[in-house]
């Protein structure tokens, strides 16, 4: 799938500034600093087009990014980053689940975790959370590239393990280096676009 336009992002912090014309739309969920802006700028091909940080915590808004005129990514707060106080990041947990509960549309969900580290507490709530909307998600395993080969099927098991992984559910090992996993998400995205 070629990405040939990409908008600036639609910027909501509820339902009422949401996107109104029913396109389908994917989700990208993780922790704070798991590489969400790297992540969309890899897919669309574009260097700074998401806006990328060193600070964690950064994306504080919804932010719905039209793709070829066709469909939406959806990138949300991070979660799990110290700084960011408590009342702040309930509001980022009511915002999401406020998102979830009301969007018809949403077709997929990317939840991205660091490939090189045992999935947090933090990410398993996440995942059970998602699998509690039924929703159809695909673990995106973030810095595939950072973990030498020997190390790899071990770093799966822990990952898949940790996390309770549903064999329903997708898992892609994603490279912003070497475009690893580019082809697979852009793949799922077709097909589902395919059978709406």
């Amino acid at each position: 799938m070629p990405i040939n336009k990409v908008l600036e992002p639609i910027i909501a912090v509820r339902q009422s500034q949401y996107p109104t014309d029913n396109k389908s739309e994917f989700l990208l969920v993780g922790r704070s600093n798991v590489g969400k802006s790297s992540f969309i700028n890899t897919l669309i091909e574009r260097k700074n087009f998401a806006r990328t940080s060193s600070k964690p915590g950064k994306t504080q808004t919804l932010n719905f990014y039209l793709i070829n005129d066709d469909f939406y990514l959806v990138d949300v707060p991070g979660y799990g980053y110290a700084s960011v106080s408590k009342e702040r990041q309930r509001k980022f947990g009511l915002m999401i689940e406020e998102y979830l509960k009301s969007r018809s549309n949403l077709r997929h969900v990317f939840m991205l975790i660091d490939y090189r580290h045992k999935p947090t507490e933090d990410d398993v709530l996440m995942y059970e959370f998602l699998k509690f909307y039924n929703l159809d998600i695909t673990i995106i395993a973030t810095k595939y590239d950072k973990i030498s080969k020997n190390n790899r099927a071990k770093q799966d098991k822990l990952i898949k393990d940790t996390l309770k992984f549903k064999e329903a559910d997708e898992f892609i090992t994603f490279s912003t280096i070497t475009k690893k996993g580019r082809a697979e998400v852009l793949s799922i995205i077709e097909s589902k676009l395919r059978s709406e």
